[in-house]
């Protein structure tokens, strides 16, 4: 049996979470030019048996914290085949005043902001790489912004995307992710 003690503090604690009102919206993300279909035919892989152009998706965010310094965006696998996932596509220090990312601009000849770093992914490049799961099977991309609390994270262009979401994961103060379904 519970003392009464307990039981009080465990009440006075779920009131408290219940009547708490959050310190601003929902951050949220969309992916305009993404169907129910998965990713259109020019933002999948050139290349592994693939015929896509890696144009980075259109990403359009609202709702960060008052406190965001900067972004960090993201395009991960986790149903790749290689025991971790599959980056690809990683950018940090993207400046709080941006609130998406234009079709290619992670693309090897796009505009990023400036300020913005891209990351290696995967493939050791320093940009969007398109999907292509093996033939025959559909993963799911989680693709995801997180509001930073700093200006800039502390690293540069040979940074692997990994230690990105390292960062992304340990230090940031909101986030937003969608799942795009895409099979081949």
């Amino acid at each position: 049996m519970m003392p009464k003690l307990s039981r009080a503090l465990i009440h006075v604690f779920i009131l408290a979470c219940a009547t708490a009102a959050p310190a601003h919206a929902e951050m949220s993300l969309s992916l305009p030019g993404i169907s129910e279909d998965g990713f259109a035919p020019d933002q999948v892989l050139s290349g592994f048996g693939c015929e896509g152009a890696n144009l980075s998706p259109e990403l359009v965010w609202s709702d960060a914290p008052p406190e965001t310094k900067s972004f960090i965006v993201s395009i991960h696998d986790p149903d790749a085949p290689t025991g971790s996932g599959f980056w690809h596509w990683s950018s940090f220090n993207i400046p709080a005043t941006v609130t998406g990312l234009s079709e290619g601009a992670g693309s090897a000849s796009g505009e990023m902001p400036v300020g913005a770093v891209m990351a290696r992914n995967d493939f050791s490049h320093n940009q969007y790489d398109g999907a292509c799961p093996p033939e025959g099977s559909t993963h799911k991309y989680l693709v995801t912004v997180f509001a930073m609390p700093t200006e800039s994270i502390p690293l540069d262009e040979t940074a692997s995307a990994a230690i990105v979401g390292f960062f992304a994961n340990t230090a940031s103060i909101a986030r937003a992710s969608v799942v795009v379904t895409h099979g081949r």
